[in-house]
């Protein structure tokens, strides 16, 4: 029995804002974690986080507080003989449910304990979270989902049927991953905040490392922006994968207009073109720019919000996240949401550790619920994977398979000691 003895939470920021890292058409900040740690009585310990721009950091932080009691005192092994009990105690708190429900802070502070709790189950049982997802008995996976709120697209017996399917072939499909990596693409050279010159080294670069799938953020002055987009166009050549991202500041109209202009430099995606929350705008947006692909999901707030993108035929492309959403198990249902609408899964990443966890949860889909890499993709951004124990690792554009227990998710205590806010010597 390993009992959850304690829950520490750590205000981690990183000051990115400076160089122009992350910026995009809304967001410049700097990169942020709210990072818990579950202390046990067996020596172990879980960690898990979400990520937050900078500013609210503290308001994250104080949701975890707020939600401690539920996991603290009780066993790892009480926790998941009722996996979904478990979930519905966080995500249905019947005080704390008023500030969501299932959404916002409280929810991304949900899915720092959720992960935490799942890092802590991987360590202890030796294996990196996708490998134990990957292994777990198609009962017992289903068990830890949700279904509330989405039975009328996803019922136990549609996810069942999908994760039977993907015990075919998983051993091929995994000695495939060990030898050739997931495929990958990078944001790390459009960031909106870099002038023209720095975008086109940054191109030349990655090209030259393997990358040959690359993302820009669009939603300044459309002029800018189809002038970046030429010059990225120019460097990776016509057969290269080149995305675009809005960062939801276009209105549905504005979208459909500007990609009109940006269609000469063959975009594979528009990424977040307008408001998340307008599932209709999308389905019209994606309607009028085909064969160009919309890609949203990064802030969709809950597994509801994705079964209506798909229901209504919104998106070409499901982006997840690890931390937006109640951790594991909610990730689970959305996966097994698009696998049900036949829609490939690729996961938003960046930020502070969204590289290592995603990186989990892109190969469990492959394995267990996609079993094609047709469309798939994981983002990759080359921030601050040096903070972490066990860091992401590419290879001519590709991620390679994460191989210690746990989630990847274990920052160093020298860098939660120097960027804590707001003490930290960084900050003070």
């Amino acid at each position: 029995m390993t009992t959850i003895t304690g829950l520490t939470v750590h205000d981690v920021r990183f000051p990115t804002a400076a160089a122009g890292d992350g910026s995009d058409s809304i967001n410049k900040g700097d990169y942020s974690a709210t990072y818990v740690e579950l202390a046990t009585d067996s020596g172990h310990t879980g960690t898990g986080f979400t990520f937050t721009n900078g500013r609210g950091n503290e308001i994250t932080c104080a949701a975890v507080r707020a939600l401690a009691h539920h996991v603290e005192g009780r066993t790892l092994e009480e926790l998941f003989a009722e996996p979904l009990a478990f979930l519905r105690s966080l995500t249905a708190d019947v005080q704390l449910r008023w500030l969501g429900p299932e959404k916002g802070a409280l929810h991304m502070a949900t899915g720092a304990i959720v992960n935490a709790v799942w890092d802590l189950r991987a360590k202890i049982d030796g294996k990196p979270i996708w490998q134990l997802l990957a292994e777990m008995p198609t009962a017992d996976l289903v068990a830890c989902i949700d279904f509330r709120h989405i039975d009328d697209a996803l019922t136990p017996e549609d996810a069942a049927a999908i994760l039977d399917k993907g015990r075919v072939g998983l051993e091929d499909r995994l000695a495939q991953l060990r030898s050739e990596g997931f495929p990958s693409y990078t944001t790390s050279v459009g960031w909106l905040g870099y002038p023209d010159d720095k975008v086109r080294a940054l191109t030349r670069e990655a090209y030259a490392q393997g990358w040959r799938a690359m993302k820009m953020k669009v939603g300044g002055p459309i002029e800018d922006d189809v002038r970046r987009a030429r010059i990225i166009r120019a460097e990776i050549g016509p057969d290269a994968l080149l995305m675009m991202d809005a960062n939801q500041i276009w209105g549905v109209g504005e979208a459909i207009a500007n990609m009109a202009r940006l269609a000469e430099s063959d975009p594979y995606w528009i990424e977040e073109p307008t408001h998340p929350d307008d599932i209709l705008g999308h389905a019209e947006i994606q309607k009028a720019v085909a064969p160009v692909r919309v890609a949203t999901g990064e802030v969709a707030a809950n597994r509801v919000i994705f079964k209506q993108l798909l229901q209504a035929g919104a998106i070409g492309v499901m982006q997840i996240d690890a931390c937006r959403v109640a951790g594991v198990p909610e990730v689970l249902a959305e996966l097994l949401l698009a696998a049900k609408f036949g829609v490939p899964v690729c996961p938003h990443s960046g930020g502070v550790g969204l590289c290592e966890l995603v990186q989990h949860l892109a190969i469990f889909d492959y394995l267990r619920v996609g079993t094609s890499l047709d469309g798939r993709m994981v983002e990759y951004v080359d921030h601050l994977h040096e903070h972490f124990e066990d860091p992401v690792r590419t290879r001519d554009g590709r991620y390679l398979v994460p191989e210690k227990p746990g989630y990847s998710s274990d920052l160093k205590p020298a860098s939660i000691a120097e960027f804590s806010f707001p003490d930290g010597p960084v900050w003070r």
